[in-house]
Order: C-alpha cells, then structure tokens, then sequence
C-alpha cells in the first residue's frame, strides 16, 4: 500500500478559506439569491401561519361560532398553496445549482490536473487525487446549494419568531432570548474540535480510496505473489482509522447536537410554566399562549437545524481546504507570460506564431536533481544532437537515460544549464509547441477507453480510417488488431486491459506513427514485444526515423546498432560514445555491457 502522507490541515475556522469558493458561487449568484429569497418568503409564511392560527381561535373556537369560516379556510388554503409552490421552486433551484457548482469545480480540477508537471504525479496516488474531485466536491456543491437553503430559513424564521414573540409579549419573547448566548457558547466551544476531527477524517477517507485503488489496479499482481492476507490486514488497519476518527467526530456532533435541544426544550418548558400560569390568572388569553406555545415548539427545529449546519460547515471547511488547494496548485514547469504572450497556452494556442521546427537539440551544461530528490541525477551535461541523428541511449538501470529523454521532451526542467532546440533555448518557447512535435512511445503504455481506432487516432484526431490503418501497417499492429474480434472497432477496456501488452505497445507505436512528429523518443519501447515482432517493427523504424531526430533508450543493445550514435551513461555522465563498430573496438562498457546480453540471449534460446 503508498506511504503516501498528504497536507496536514490545522487552520481554525476561516472565513478565507471560505472565500476561496468564490469564483465558482458568482457564476451562479442571482439564482442563489433567489433561493435565499425563496427560503426567506417560506419562513415568512411558517411565522405567520401560527399568527393567523390564533385569529382562528379567537374568532371561531372561543366564541363557539363559524360566522366567516369559508373565507378564513380559503385564504388559509391560497397561504399554504403558495408556501408549496415557493418550495418546489427553490428545491428545483437548489438541485440544479448543486449539479452544477459540482460539475464547475470538477472541470477546474481536471483543467488544473493537466497542466501540473510530471512531479506531481510521481508523488501523488490516483487515490488521493480521485478523493477530492469526487467525495469533497461532492460534499462542497451539496453545502453550498442546500445548506444555504436551510441557512437562510433556519435564521430567518428564528429571528422572526423572536420579533413576533418580543412584539405580542415582551416578558416572554425575552424568557426564550435569553437561552440563545448558551447555544452560541456550545457553537464556539465545539466548532475547533469537530473541524480537527473531521479534518481527520477527510485524511484517513484519501488513503482508503488510495488503498482501493491500488488493491484494485494491482489485484492481478496480488494474487500471482499471493498476498491478498497481507493486503487485507494492510487495508483494515486504514479502515480501522478511518473507523476511530470518523466515531470521534460521530460523538462531538452527537453531544453538540442535544445540548442545543436541550436548550430548546427548555424553552418549550419556561413557556408553559410561565405563559400558564399568567393564563390561569387571566393576564394572558389562550389564543395568545396557544401562539406562544406552537413557537416555542415550532423554534426547536430550526435552532436544532442551526446547530447541525453549524457542524456540517465547520467540517466542510476541511474539504474546501484540500480541494482549493489543488486547484491553486502551481506547476513545477510552466511558460513564462511573455512566452504564453506570444505562443499561447496548452487551452489556448496561438499557432500562428509557432516556428517551423527542425530537431537540432544541445544540452548545454546541464545539471539535474528531481524536485523531490536529494542529488543529482545530471552533472554538467552536454551533448549536441544535429536535425535528423537517431541518438541511442544505454545504460545500468538507474544512471540517467530517461531522465535524458525527460529532459529533452521538457517534461522536467534543468536544476542548472541549458536546453536549445534549433538554437534557442526551449523555455523561451511553449511547452505544447514542443510537445505537438513530439512522438513518445514509452515502455508501459497507456491506452484510454474506446477503441483500437480512438487510440490510434488520439492525437490525431482529424486523421482519416484509411491514415490510421496505414499507421498500423507500418507498425505492424494491423497484425494484432485483425486478431480481435471488431478489428479497429473493438474496445480495448479500461486501460487497455483487453489487450496484452505487446499489443498495448503496437498500437502506441501507431498512434506516435500517424502524428508523423519531427522529434520521436522510444523510451525502451520495444522491450515488451515478442522477437519476431520486433523485427518488423525495426525495420519499419529504420524508415520511420531516417531523417528525424530520434532518441531511442534500449534495453535490447541489438535493436540499436544502426543508430547514427550511442551514448552509453554511467552515473549521469557519458562514460562513452560513438557508434556500434567504435564503441565494439574500444571493448569499455557498451562492449562488456553487449557481450554479456548476447550471451544470456545465446543461453536462453539453448533452453528453448
């Protein structure tokens, strides 16, 4: 399971934090203050209602008559009529603007998402990241919507009450009053527990997704090393957190929640005592201490209602926390604005000024270390590679090679030192001018949903069938793909898990194919396919690459003999170059390192 430890969250409530949310509510203001009034003309019915009900009773109970009782019950029947239909307008209001506050913040996640750096997702679970588009968003867009609903009645009928019990009867409007400032006390005194308990909980949720998802995407590798009881054991002890912390804010609301009703029932037992007994002597009329009685009633719902929002937005401000913080989130490589001036951005592209690319590519002293790291991968490293050299990359595991590739495709930036691409350094130009003249084929490819043909095409998506299927050939992936059952029509699951791997592989060689790009990396990318295949798909390289610049990371040293030059590394340095003939002769490295491969390849077919 990661050992993955997210952001810590300790802020007290703030309202700032709060304000963050923003921009997404002003998209929607109008339509959220009509709620709000909705809500408040709902409230404004529910303080009158009782007012009305104690003229009935002094009118027709008392007196005994039912002189005008048709009248009454036909304006009674238009009131509660009306309060209906405010309801089911601002129900559907407040549905909709759930629906849609959610979808906005997603959208500005994912947006965000795409343009945060490869870092970030070298040290992020999928798990963690899910948990905050879906669960706290989730959580934000219901608040925002219906909490404000039943905000904005709850207080608007508690201090209508208030005014109408203090207007009737000043005495005891003031005996209910005086129970407020014990409700505000409780208020205080548990906001900072629940926040930090719930906090916690938000916490302990993120690494049970992370662990779901890892247990689900990894369940195939469980179960061939047999580990699904350490797994488990792993994973109770997450849910065993999440248990004891979730029961921890469980128990702070359910104590916060009945000192509030506490104090309500209180209330409904003061009124009865004192407004019965100024009845029993004559100073009060029933009418009056029936009105009061249905509100001191009537207020333990909407003051219970408070108390429990209260708790809701306290907890909430944790998720708010974490959402808007990604979403604030700064790339670790990005354009400056003068470059975004003049180029674009990746949403916005001003193509028009983008430069013809040709693929002379220098390092020029360049010195690396990953953000997250503690040394350096590079050091002082330079190498010049002329438009159209096919620059093969070898090396132990671990002495730089993709890091080299990385660096060249700006998918990292130089901790010191420069890049230039045909003479100019790279960050003086967009990303995505780069990246659009980019063909990377790594070694565990990525397929998305849909078909053979959506892959393939992905890119490229203007591409017509017949470009696509001429890609395929060329790659030798229409092999593959006639072995499926709806050919370039079949659906390669989630994933690309329908597929095996070196097909997985055939149809990104494809798809790097049809995008016909002027800067090809194939980043060990043959390395999952069979022999045979192989050599096909070499020869349809040899041709695909003459001309281009290329960098090719090997883990085969026999598919990169023709390669114009190959750079052996050793701990972030070129220990060596030249080409297969040169290197051979000088009998180092790159030589011991192709003796030994051709060896085990010699022994492992001895077995066959």
């Amino acid at each position: 399971m990661s050992g993955y430890d997210e952001q810590t969250y300790d802020k007290p409530f703030d309202l700032k934090v709060w304000a963050r949310l923003l921009p997404f509510l002003k998209k929607y203001k109008w339509r959220l203050t009509f709620i709000c009034l909705a809500m408040c003309v709902t409230a404004l019915i529910d303080i009158l209602l009782p007012i009305y009900q104690k003229q009935a009773i002094s009118q027709f109970i008392l007196p005994k008559t039912t002189d005008g009782l048709l009248d009454y019950a036909l304006v009674y029947l238009g009131i509660i009529l009306a309060e209906a239909l405010t309801i089911v307008v601002f129900a559907r209001l407040a549905m909709a603007s759930e629906m849609m506050i959610g979808k906005d913040i997603r959208s500005a996640l994912f947006k965000r998402l795409q343009e945060l750096s490869f870092s970030y997702y070298n040290v992020t679970p999928v798990g963690y990241i899910l948990a905050r588009a879906m669960n706290d968003v989730s959580k934000i867009a219901s608040q925002m919507s219906w909490g404000l609903v039943d905000i904005f009645w709850s207080l608007f009928y508690v201090v209508g009450v208030f005014v109408a019990m203090l207007v009737i009867d000043f005495t005891m409007g003031i005996l209910l009053f005086v129970l407020v400032p014990f409700i505000a006390v409780a208020t205080v005194y548990f906001q900072k527990r629940i926040l930090s308990a719930n906090r916690e909980v938000r916490r302990q949720n993120s690494r049970m997704t992370g662990a779901y998802n890892e247990g689900i995407s990894g369940a195939r590798t469980a179960k061939t090393l047999g580990v699904e009881d350490k797994n488990s054991d792993s994973f109770e002890q997450i849910t065993g957190r999440m248990y004891g912390y979730s029961v921890r804010a469980a128990i702070l609301n359910a104590v916060f929640v009945p000192v509030v009703v506490f104090c309500s029932s209180l209330a409904v037992a003061l009124v009865l005592y004192y407004g019965g007994n100024l009845t029993l002597s004559g100073v009060m009329d029933f009418a009056t201490f029936s009105l009061f009685i249905t509100y001191a009633v009537s207020i333990f719902e909407p003051i219970q209602q408070l108390a429990r929002i209260a708790a809701d937005f306290i907890s909430l401000q944790a998720s708010i926390e974490r959402v808007t913080d990604l979403l604030e989130k700064e790339p670790d490589i990005a354009d400056s604005p003068e470059v975004i001036e003049k180029y674009g951005d990746s949403f916005h592209p001003k193509k028009e000024n983008w430069e013809p690319i040709k693929g002379d590519i220098e390092f020029d002293h360049v010195t690396f270390r990953y953000p997250d790291g503690t040394e350096n991968v590079l050091e002082d490293f330079c190498l010049k590679v002329p438009a159209g050299t096919t620059v093969a990359i070898v090396g132990e595991t671990g002495a730089g090679k993709s890091t080299i590739v990385n660096l060249a495709c700006r998918f990292f930036e130089p901790t010191s030192g420069r890049i230039l691409i045909d003479g100019r350094d790279y960050r003086e130009r967009s990303m995505l001018w780069l990246h659009s003249n980019l063909g990377y084929v790594l070694q565990n490819p990525h397929l998305f949903s849909g078909s053979v043909k959506d892959n393939i095409r992905y890119g490229s998506p203007n591409a017509t069938d017949e470009q696509v299927e001429a890609a395929a050939r060329l790659v030798s992936a229409d092999r593959a793909v006639a072995r499926l059952d709806r050919g370039y029509d079949s659906d390669v699951g989630e994933g690309g898990d329908r597929l095996s791997t070196g097909e997985k592989q055939l149809v990104s060689f494809a798809r790097a194919v049809l995008s016909s790009p002027p800067i090809f990396v194939l980043d060990e990318a043959t390395s999952s396919i069979d022999t045979e295949t192989e050599q096909l798909i070499q020869q349809a390289i040899t041709k695909l690459l003459f001309g281009r610049t290329s960098f090719v990371v090997a883990h085969r040293l026999s598919t990169i003999r023709h390669a114009d030059v190959i750079l052996v590394v050793d701990d972030g340095k070129i220990a060596e170059r030249g080409t297969h003939e040169e290197l051979m002769a000088k009998h180092g490295i790159y030589c011991e390192l192709y003796t030994r491969q051709f060896m085990e390849e010699l022994e492992s077919k001895s077995w066959e």
